[in-house]
């Protein structure tokens, strides 16, 4: 899978913020230290922040703007990476088309590395547009990442999260817990009890509540 399938599958911006705040704050939840997902409402005046960090070298980042939804990601061992030539380039075709009310995103400082945009993908959606768009990029057996570094985004999926989670915590993860984040349902001891019993519900609920996720303030009776 490409850019180009996965314009076809990422859902709305509603749901996407919405799926993008849950990860965060599941993440929050099983590794406060070390989250992989984060969420930042009000990174710009009006514009909220999602952002991936494998540790590894990939990432991606979302930008829910009044003007429109950037996305990007960075696979560094994609066929698309810029660093397969010297000095970087883009893949052909990566940022055409990107509208003048997002075309500042590709050179905000957050996503520079060494004064360069490292992307090997992008998608963007303007404010009532009908679907996603991307640059008029062409692949034949490459890849630039699409296929895995927004599964979970355009999945949605309990099973899709549950999965992750248990490879990369190497431990049971409770399913009922992560349907109901995912669902947006308020956060309560209960869930964050079943997802981590070591987690501060206190703490966790500060940091749902930064999130702009809904906190239920007493245990369930």
């Amino acid at each position: 899978m490409t850019v180009h399938a996965l314009v076809a599958l990422l859902p709305d911006p509603d749901v996407l913020r919405a799926r993008c705040r849950a990860l965060a704050l599941l993440d929050a939840i099983l590794d406060a230290d070390a989250p992989t997902h984060s969420f930042v409402s009000n990174w710009r005046e009006g514009v909220d922040l999602a952002f991936m960090d494998n540790g590894s070298g990939d990432q991606y980042a979302v930008v829910f703007d009044p003007a429109g939804v950037f996305l990007y990601g960075f696979d560094h061992e994609s066929d698309a990476t810029p660093w397969r030539e010297w000095p970087r380039a883009h893949w052909p075709g990566l940022l055409d088309g990107l509208p003048p009310s997002l075309a500042h995103y590709p050179a905000a400082p957050e996503f520079q590395f060494d004064d360069f945009f490292d992307a090997t993908v992008c998608v963007w959606r303007e404010k009532d547009a009908e679907a996603w768009q991307c640059g008029q990029v062409k692949f034949d057996d490459e890849s630039d990442g699409s296929d895995w570094l927004f599964e979970l985004l355009t999945a949605g999926s309990t099973d899709a999260y549950v999965s992750f989670a248990e490879d990369y915590f190497e431990r049971t993860i409770d399913r009922d817990a992560v349907a109901a984040i995912l669902a947006g349902a308020p956060l309560s001891h209960g869930t964050v009890a079943s997802l981590s019993s070591t987690a501060d519900f206190e703490a966790v609920a500060v940091q749902a509540r930064t999130l702009g996720y809904a906190v239920q303030d007493q245990p369930a009776l």
